[in-house]
Order: C-alpha cells, then structure tokens, then sequence
C-alpha cells in the first residue's frame, strides 16, 4: 500500500486540480516565451547593436544568475511564510515590466540590466508554481501534473509559438516589438491567478505526524545532490542550445531565419509532448530508468546538427527525438527532490536544484560556449552538449528510486 495523503481532506475537485495545472502551466509558458526571445532574436539583435559571441553568452548568463538566486530566495521564502499565490502574482506583474524594458533598450549595457531584472522577477515563479502543484494535486499524479505545470507551457510557447512568431515579428516590424508583445499576456495570467486560484492550505502538512525533515538533512540527501548536480549539466545543456543553436543553424549550415525558426520549434512540439508523457511514464515505471534513458537521447540532437547531411525533414526528427531530456526537468527539479525529502520544502528544494542548475551553468556555460565558439567556431558549443548529456547519463545512475508507486509496488 502507498503511503496516506496527508492533504486529502483539504484538497479539492479534479476539476481545480486540473485548472491549477493548466493556468500555472500557461503562465510559466508566457515567462518562457520572454526567456528565450532574445535567443531566437537574437541574430537580428546582434546584427544591430553589433556584439560579439561571447556578450551573446553574457546575456544568457544574467538571466540565470538572477533568476538562479531570486528562485532559491522566494522558495524558501514562500515555504516559511506558507504564501504562495501572491508570490507568483507580483513576480508574474514584474516580469511583464521587465520585458518592456528589454525592447526599448538601446545598447547591450541597457538590454543586460533588463534581463538581470528580468531574472529577479521571474526566478520565483518556478518552484513556488511546483509548491502550490504538490499541495493541491494527488500524489499517485504528482510526477505528470508537475511536468505538466513546468514543460507543458514554456516548451509550447516559449519553444514551439516563440521561433514562430518572433522570427515573423522581427521581420515584418523589427525586433523591439517582440519583447513588447511577451508582455502583454502576463497581465491576463497574473490576474487569472489572482481571482481564480486559492491560497494552498497548508494545515494537513502542518499538522502531520512525521517531523518536518532540516534543511540540513534534505540538502545531505543523495538524491537531491545528485539531481542539483544533473540541473547544473542539463540546464547548461538547454541554455547553450538556445543561444547558439539559432546561430549554428543560420551561419554554418546557412539556413534562412525563417527554417531556422521551424527547427527550433520542433524542439517546442517535442517538449510540449515529453512535458506529460515523460513524467507519465516515470509515475509507471519508475523515475531513475526515465532519468537515464531520456538523458541518454539528448546526445542525439548535437550529433544530428553537427553530422546529419540529409534534408531538413530528416534534421528535424533528429531535433525531435533529441530534444525528449527536456522532460526530465520537472523530475529532477521538483518531483524527485520532493519525493526524496519532504514535500513540504517542495519550494525550497526547487529553489535549491534550479539555482545550483542556474548559477552553475546557466550562468557559466553560454559564456564559456561563446568563448569557445568565438576561438574554435560555432560547432564549439554543440560538443559542449554532447559532453554535458554524457555526463546526466552517468550521474542518473546512481539515483535511488523515489516514485510512489513504484515503491509501494516493491514492499508488497
């Protein structure tokens, strides 16, 4: 038998649950788009502030160095003061702010201050988003509604909707509007959350007989070192195919922008699709083959971009497939460290993994692949993923088990 759900007596309809999911989904979606616009603006950005390669990495590295900190402050935040909507509220109103800022900016100095800020304002909304999932959501459907809430949105709008729209947007009006546009919909999330959603109840967790687990002891835990550790490779691994993978595709294999953005929005379908089937299958057989196997495929995508000769239909299945680690995400951030701990620091420890997986390589890695690329070309930043999805294979196998129902099936 599977453990008692301690929040059952207060939790609601399958309906909520559902409209939860999805709005968090939706607006962690809208916070994606913006995340990766300068990606797939970037080479009409660059040709028109004219900066290098390796300022290209910079201003991946300043998104993820504020949005690293402020996530591991406003988780543990969020759990301490037991609020949640509201934190997801403000910080979805900030991150609309900041976008506009992005598009009026006029020099790099300026479009860099605006995605430091833009990190800050939207570095929270991911593990208190989690946080409020686990509260509201039956743990026997825990490991598909998070991977619903984190991938399901910003992989279909931030990158199947975004390479779409942008690239159009930059062509006909230029590349300012872009971010203006990614503004606007926060708005209408933000409100949503604010009169449709409940403030978590906490009472049941509150309350529950086993002791809330230290920081201390959650931090010692080996799986949650082990996933922080897997963030830092695969959140490298996204961030560098995200700055340089539009260059790549555009410089060395001479794409049209336009192509460019189909290719990268499969990346989108693949995700948007992983978002629930990945999870779905780890909640079936287990989390730890999945972290496996999935990381595994991720080396197929640097290979497929650097090797594949044949037409664009053939690349694209190949980005497809590749692409399916991204479903990972949710698991290692949020669903694993959660399941290995305490549910109760879901917000904390999602804070901790992203901010491990964000300082320590969204922040480093695209300046390190922009170097690289600037001394041995763009192919650079491609081996870097191959070796970083090597390295996740390698450490996914020493995770310990953690989905319920797998475990529950093993002590019968």
């Amino acid at each position: 038998m599977s453990a008692p759900d301690p929040n059952a007596a207060t939790r609601r309809g399958a309906a909520y649950q559902i409209w939860v999911v999805g709005l968090l989904s939706l607006n962690f979606g809208i916070v994606f788009f913006d995340r990766n616009a300068p990606n797939f603006l970037m080479p009409f950005i660059q040709h028109d502030l004219g900066f290098s390669n390796k300022a290209v990495g910079l201003l991946s590295s300043a998104l993820s160095l504020t949005w690293a900190i402020a996530g591991f402050v406003v988780g543990g935040l969020s759990d301490r003061m037991g609020k949640q909507k509201i934190v997801v509220v403000w910080a979805s109103l900030a991150f609309c702010l900041c976008s506009f800022v992005s598009g009026a900016a006029g020099s790099f100095m300026v479009l860099f201050a605006a995605r430091l800020l833009m990190g800050v304002a939207e570095g929270g909304i991911m593990p208190v988003s989690h946080a409020m999932i686990v509260e509201e959501v039956a743990p026997a459907r825990r490991g598909m509604a998070m991977g619903i809430g984190q991938n399901l949105g910003s992989n279909l709008l931030g990158s199947f909707v975004a390479p779409l729209v942008l690239v159009w947007i930059a062509n006909t009006w230029g590349w300012r509007e872009g971010f203006y546009l990614a503004a606007l919909p926060g708005i209408v999330t933000a409100a949503l959350i604010a009169f449709t959603l409940r403030e978590p109840p906490r009472e049941a967790h509150e309350h529950a007989e086993r002791p809330k687990v230290t920081m201390r002891e959650a931090f010692a835990n080996r799986n949650v070192i082990l996933c922080a550790a897997i963030a830092v490779l695969l959140v490298s691994y996204l961030v560098v195919c995200w700055a340089f993978m539009p260059l790549y595709l555009t410089k060395v294999r001479a794409m049209a922008p336009e192509t460019m953005s189909w290719m990268m929005a499969v990346l989108g379908i693949s995700a948007g699709l992983g978002s629930f089937l990945v999870p779905a299958i780890s909640d079936a057989i287990g989390r730890k083959p999945v972290m496996i196997g999935f990381s595994a495929l991720g080396m197929l995508l640097p290979l497929g971009a650097l090797y594949y000769t044949g037409g664009s239909w053939g690349l694209a299945a190949i980005f497809f497939f590749g692409w399916g680690l991204n479903g990972l995400f949710p698991m290692f951030m949020a669903t694993i460290p959660s399941e290995s701990v305490d549910p109760r620091l879901a917000a904390t420890l999602t804070g901790m993994v992203m901010g491990a997986g964000e300082v320590l390589g969204g922040v480093l890695s695209p300046f390190v692949a922009g170097a690289a690329a600037d001394v041995w070309g763009l192919g650079a930043p491609l081996w870097i993923m191959l070796g970083l999805a090597l390295a996740a294979t390698v450490l996914a196998l020493g995770l310990l088990e953690s989905a319920p129902a797998v475990l529950a099936r093993r002590v019968r």
